[in-house]
């Protein structure tokens, strides 16, 4: 069946269509992570590249990342149609997964993040990187004062 509009009103429509997220993947650590006890999350916080977990307190955004969106070092793959499109997609997306990691590790953060085939192959190995991040100890960065000690 031929497309009823043209190709640059196709393109025009698609570009409005927005992602709601990994849905299926967040759930799955959701419920991964509230049968294994891990409580103190929080979703849909305001932090800096909206972690889909995030725990205040304890200063630790966990982000679940689908293999083909986010770049997987086992998985990647660029489709072989309108090849450079998906090229500079995909990589914009790893070089802003990279920046706010970085982002968020200057500000103090612990940043966790887990492969969906991490998810799908070894679920209680991604449940203890989870536990080990909001269980480590954490430092207390001091700002000085400007003033002279003595």
């Amino acid at each position: 069946m031929a497309d009823v509009f043209n190709k640059a009103k196709r393109s025009e429509v698609m570009s409005r269509i927005r992602g709601k997220g990994n849905k299926n993947t967040e759930l799955a650590l959701l419920r991964l992570m509230r049968a294994s006890g891990i409580t103190g999350w929080r979703r849909h916080q305001p932090v800096f590249g909206n972690p889909d977990f995030v725990f205040p307190s304890e200063r630790v955004a966990v982000f679940v990342d689908g293999c083909f969106w986010h770049g997987c070092p086992r998985h990647r793959q660029y489709p072989a149609t309108n090849g450079a499109f998906w090229r500079k997609k995909l990589d914009a997306n790893t070089k802003r997964d990279l920046l706010v990691a970085r982002t968020l590790k200057n500000k103090g953060w612990t940043v966790v993040r887990i492969w969906e085939c991490q998810l799908k192959k070894s679920p209680a190995r991604c449940v203890a990187r989870i536990k080990k991040a909001v269980n480590q100890p954490r430092v207390k960065k001091w700002k000085s004062g400007g003033g002279s000690r003595g």
